[in-house]
Parts: structure tokens; C-alpha cells; sequence
């Protein structure tokens, strides 16, 4: 079966930094494009970023930009997600994703998830 299992949330100051992990598992990773989404509450889902299989495309919105990194290692199939200068606004629970195709990342941006991570919460205070 398939699992995605995000760790490294918490709470954090403004202007601090945090780096999630999701390790990934019940498929060929190096052949998926693996992402974040986050949701807020109220809000809906909303795409983070995503990498591809060998990370030579990556994706963010636009509001990360600059800010956050998204990295792979498929020697241990676990994705990341680097947050620097992390703002109250970033404040969400936060899922790791996959898309189990050759054009996974592409299709991350566009919404077209495989599976989803139960999501790890990342709090930043004023």
C-alpha cells in the first residue's frame, strides 16, 4: 500500500524556518513526481510545489517563490520541503503528494494527485 508519511512540522516564529519531510512508500518513487499541498483554515487546498522524478522541472506558487525549496533523494524516497523567512500566513496543515506517472509534476501543479499524505500542521506566530 501506498504511504506518505510527512514529519518536521511545528511551531515557529516568524521570520524562522522549518523543513519537512515525507517519506514515501508502496511504489516506484523514482518514477513519481512527488509535491506539497497546504490548507489553512477556511481556506481550500492550495498547491505548494512540485518536483519531478529526477528533479530537472519544479514547480511553486507563486507566493512561496524565494522562500521555500522543494528537494528529492531517491536513495532514500523521501521529498522535502525547505521553509525559510516562514510568515503567519504560511500557517496551514501541510500534505506530501504524488502523481505515479512520467509527467508527474506537471500534473502536481494542475491538481492531479495519486495519493495524499494524512498532512502534519505548521504553525507560525507573529
Amino acid at each position: 500500500q501506498v504511504q506518505l508519511v510527512e514529519s518536521g512540522g511545528g511551531l515557529v516564529q516568524a521570520g524562522g524556518s522549518l523543513r519537512l519531510s515525507c517519506a514515501a512508500s508502496g511504489f516506484t518513487f523514482s518514477q513519481a513526481g512527488m509535491g506539497w499541498f497546504r490548507q489553512a483554515p477556511g481556506k481550500e487546498r492550495e498547491f505548494v510545489a512540485a518536483i519531478s522524478w529526477g528533479s530537472n522541472t519544479i514547480y511553486y506558487t507563486d507566493s512561496v517563490k524565494g522562500r521555500f525549496t522543494i528537494s528529492r533523494d531517491n536513495t532514500v524516497n523521501t521529498a522535502y520541503l525547505q521553509m525559510n523567512s516562514l510568515k503567519p500566513e504560511d500557517t496551514a496543515v501541510y500534505y506530501c503528494v504524488c502523481q505515479k506517472t512520467p509527467l508527474g509534476a506537471r500534473k502536481l501543479q494542475s491538481g492531479q494527485v495519486d495519493h495524499w499524505g494524512q498532512g502534519i500542521q505548521v504553525t507560525v506566530s507573529t
